[in-house]
């Protein structure tokens, strides 16, 4: 069965997350019984190896820094050489609730990529400024290419079924925003269908966050330079994957 937590494969990028790694990793056991998490440790210079072996993940040890994107790759490949039919992205800095995982892997009998949307109802999550501007422009765009309503395409918390396993573990960007922006594009295009369901989402339980106030105008420059990257990329052709 698809829509099964056994065969479903938390992948959770973490750079430098010693504080908040191994309670994150605990939650997901708890609220999810059955389910397996790789810790992708993208180059991280703390313990933060460590902190996930002793909470009972699989570790994935990458030498040097990658993003997200590059760690969400070694995920979609280890999924497939393993026989898991579904991946979530879980991060590692406590902002997604597991609980969630449920809702999102509900939609897997009608569709290829769940997202887990924070302006769809759920939550009080906000955000103000440049970033809210690229967040509302970009899911208008990607809204239109995905034939869908996206209200939060840059979401990290996703939940993919195996045609869109397959498709990433190939396909998956490493750019800066690939791993959100240009991976909706790649996935519209190869035909997966996208749909979206309302999460709540928390504040980060430890480490530093990504951005910051000063770095708001650039993060609204690089958001648009993504989506011009994803529209220039030529659409990929996805084969059929058998679902069992």
């Amino acid at each position: 069965m698809v829509n099964s937590l056994e065969k479903t494969l938390v992948v959770m990028p973490a750079f430098n997350e010693e504080e908040s790694v191994r309670n994150v990793v605990l939650e997901v056991f708890e609220k999810l019984p059955g389910i397996t998490c790789l810790v992708v440790n993208d180059g991280s210079s703390d313990g933060t190896t460590s902190e996930a072996l002793a909470a009972g993940a699989i570790v994935a040890r990458l030498p040097f820094n990658l993003g997200v994107g590059g760690a969400m790759r070694v995920g979609f490949r280890y999924a497939l050489e393993n026989g898991f039919d579904n991946v979530v992205q879980v991060d590692a800095d406590g902002q997604h609730d597991p609980a969630g995982v449920i809702a999102l892997l509900a939609q897997l009998d009608t569709a290829d990529l769940v997202i887990g949307a924070r302006f769809a109802g759920e939550g009080e999550y906000t955000v103000k400024g440049p970033r809210r501007w690229a967040m509302v422009l970009l899911s208008k765009f990607l809204s239109r290419t995905a034939r869908t309503t996206l209200t939060d395409t840059t979401s990290g918390f996703k939940m993919s079924g195996p045609r869109a396993v397959r498709l990433f573990a190939e396909h998956y960007p490493a750019e800066y925003l690939g791993d959100t922006i240009e991976s909706l594009v790649i996935a519209a295009r190869a035909k997966i269908v996208i749909v979206q369901v309302p999460v709540a989402m928390r504040e980060r339980a430890g480490g530093r966050p990504s951005h910051n106030p000063v770095k708001a105008a650039a993060y609204l420059a690089r958001a648009v330079l993504a989506l011009m990257f994803a529209i220039i990329r030529p659409p990929v052709k996805l084969q059929e994957v058998a679902v069992s």
